[in-house]
């Protein structure tokens, strides 16, 4: 981490430190719950007296990006990604017409993203992403679909970062921290269907290829294709949920009415 910091080229005051680490944040660079660096490290990088490394760091805690843990050091708050409050959250799970317009906002502003990566990706997006890509291969392989779906997860975050724009990047992650939060729980289910784990790695794979190949119109179009088949397979899945559901009852019920019969005529 320590090499994201940069020493402070001017006047090296404490509103030069605050920029730095409001920047680092707003960029995606600085996560929440990263660990900041200590006080005595902070103040070599930054090359300013600790003092002013003090006073900046309070200013940044009262605008409440960070928090200070006692005996854990300073962390990056909470605060990403939190566009949906905690009651609306829950009623966007709860209603069917909200979950059914969180996925078309997704793949409206998925492709968006995916086209801007394809346009800004720079060389070490493009390592990321190989990265990422190589981990849901390997989690594909060994059949661990919870982990690939955390992976997916992880690389539509990858995919907003390359596009470079700050206010989409967050936008984003507000709606993937609706999936880290467990509110669309049942995405699982998808990776259970038949087939779907194949193509929902070759969908990735077409938007990684688009993307570090800087296709915009190929990255939009196989980002958008990806979340039209979410939409399509999660409809299935709660078919099928329900179907199992009913076919349930419906043999308890059945069995339990031929286990009455035969104890009446045991009795007659």
């Amino acid at each position: 981490m320590d090499e994201i910091f940069s020493r402070i080229e001017h006047s090296r005051t404490a509103d030069e430190v605050v920029q730095q680490i409001e920047s680092l944040i707003l960029e995606g660079v600085l996560r929440s719950g990263d660990r900041l660096p200590g006080e005595r490290e902070l103040s070599r990088l930054f090359e300013v007296s600790r003092p002013i490394l003090r006073d900046a760091l309070k200013i940044v805690e009262g605008r409440g990006l960070i928090q200070t843990r006692h005996g854990g050091g300073t962390h990056v708050a909470d605060v990403v990604g939190q566009v949906f409050a905690p009651p609306v959250a829950e009623l966007i799970v709860s209603h069917a017409k909200a979950r059914a317009d969180y996925l078309e906002y997704r793949r409206e502003i998925e492709g968006i993203a995916a086209e801007y990566a394809a346009r800004r990706i720079t060389d070490d997006d493009r390592a990321l992403l190989d990265r990422i890509m190589a981990r849901m291969a390997e989690a594909h392989e060994r059949g661990d679909f919870s982990e690939q779906a955390e992976i997916d997860v992880e690389f539509h975050h990858a995919i907003g970062e390359c596009a470079h724009n700050i206010v989409l990047l967050h936008t984003l992650r507000s709606c993937y921290r609706l999936l880290s939060d467990g509110v669309f729980e049942n995405r699982l289910i998808v990776f259970t269907l038949a087939d779907a784990r194949e193509k929902l790695l070759a969908q990735h794979r077409a938007i990684h290829a688009a993307v570090v190949g800087h296709d915009p119109a190929g990255a939009r179009k196989a980002a958008m294709d990806h979340i039209s088949f979410i939409e399509q397979a999660m409809a299935q899945a709660e078919r099928t949920g329900e179907w199992e559901r009913v076919s349930k009852l419906r043999l308890k019920q059945r069995l339990s009415g031929e286990a009455g019969k035969r104890a009446m005529g045991g009795r007659g």
